[in-house]
């Protein structure tokens, strides 16, 4: 279409250029959908596809100009991108059309460009790893919580305590007002489920007593408005249940799980924790290593792609709609650190031709089968119904790749 291009922004990621389409193309786009249109509509006195072009532009102008437009701007698009040697990183946007009778159509294109990395620099570096040695101390935490997630809640006529279970009927009211009907609630005290003026309270009850009196809420209540307030409080207490943790033997290991004796449950749990302290570590010092190549390798990202990830986390966590603005903000920068990750990972991938292959899929896929217990052919077919081949394809691709980056630079 013989086109104009001009540039007005051409530095990193994003480029934004002026695309002019000169009018005798713009004409012949019109006349061509007036031909395409004639084909097709009934206009009285002539027949279908003999009526004078002037009389179909003249009767159907609009329908005319929105498909001969969609045409120019589909054609006026694939000659920039050829022409300009673009490569898309993302849908691109069209801005400021202009499209006058007997004019040139003129528009700014937005595209995002995919960047092209040349990494310069990927050895030499030097990075350090920390190695946490897991304690016994932690393991003993670790089984506590097991104990807790175990335990049983037995009803008690006593007073309550800081840790029991109760279930209350709670009203309040301003001063001076009546006090409404009370709500039910289930409550573990001290775990900040409800303030400690109430919380006193409670504890002062047995079952199915009740206590009416002035609490003030606490200088740093999260509502603002409510902050130092006294109210009144009518409580009611109708039960308490208090916690009891199982003892810790051999039979609790052998109601965990399958293990003969309270010290094989430690082992266990050391091992798991000592294998889960291993991975951190070494996604620790992958992190700590590519840092340092971006570094090394200043490269733009295309905006779009930082968006999307964080669009998919939002969704991931349920970020109502209202707080997806504040999410984003917080979470870009570390989005834009994932995506600058995979960029690298990708670019020394092809470069090095470390991508993971067929073989290298079914090697792995067979070692996870015989670690389950279960066919691999089985497995591979609940992979790719999962579809979850691809994560580990990628799994098995940045293994490679960093393989290759340590034995060319230094962890200490």
């Amino acid at each position: 279409m013989n086109i104009a291009i001009e540039p007005k922004k051409a530095e990193g990621a994003e480029r934004l250029l002026q695309v002019t389409i000169p009018v005798e193309a713009v004409n012949e786009a019109k006349e061509q959908a007036a031909r395409k249109l004639a084909g097709r509509v009934s206009i009285p006195g002539f027949r279908p596809g003999k009526a004078p072009i002037g009389m179909v532009m003249k009767r159907f102008g609009e329908a005319i100009r929105s498909e001969a437009i969609e045409t120019l701007v589909q054609d006026a698009y694939k000659e920039v991108l050829e022409r300009e040697q673009l490569k898309v990183a993302a849908q691109p946007h069209i801005h400021d059309l202009k499209f006058e009778d007997g004019a040139a159509v003129t528009f700014d294109l937005h595209v995002e460009v995919r960047p092209e990395l040349k990494l310069a620099a990927t050895q030499g570096f030097k990075v350090t790893r920390s190695n946490r040695a897991v304690t016994d101390d932690d393991v003993q935490q670790q089984i506590e919580q097991i104990r807790e997630q175990r335990a049983s809640w037995t009803p008690v006529e006593d007073k309550p305590m800081e840790g029991d279970m109760v279930t209350v009927l709670l009203a309040t009211g301003d001063d001076g007002g009546e006090i409404p009907e009370g709500r039910e609630y289930n409550l573990v005290l001290g775990s900040g489920q409800a303030i400690p003026g109430i919380e006193e309270v409670i504890m002062e009850l047995k079952p199915s007593q009740a206590e009416e009196r002035p609490v003030k809420w606490p200088e740093d209540f999260p509502d603002e408005a409510q902050r130092g307030k006294t109210k009144k409080v009518r409580v009611e207490l109708k039960d308490v249940k208090r916690k009891a943790l199982p003892e810790l033997d051999d039979a609790f290991a052998r109601e965990v799980g399958d293990f003969e004796s309270l010290d094989a449950l430690r082992t266990a749990v050391k091992d798991d924790m000592q294998e889960s302290a291993t991975r951190e570590s070494d996604a620790e010092v992958r992190q700590k290593l590519l840092d340092e190549i971006i570094g090394a390798n200043p490269f733009d990202v295309p905006p779009s792609w930082v968006a999307q990830l964080v669009h998919g986390y939002a969704e991931m966590y349920k970020i109502p709609e209202e707080e997806h603005e504040r999410f984003a903000q917080g979470f870009r920068p570390t989005a834009e650190r994932q995506v600058r990750r995979d960029m690298v990972i990708d670019a020394i991938s092809e470069s090095e031709n470390l991508k993971a292959t067929e073989a290298d899929i079914d090697d792995k896929v067979t070692e996870m089968a015989g670690k389950r217990g279960v066919n691999p052919g089985q497995l591979y077919a609940q992979l790719q119904k999962s579809q979850r081949l691809s994560e580990l394809e990628r799994g098995i691709t940045e293994d490679k790749v960093f393989a290759w980056l340590f034995e060319r630079n230094t962890v200490e």
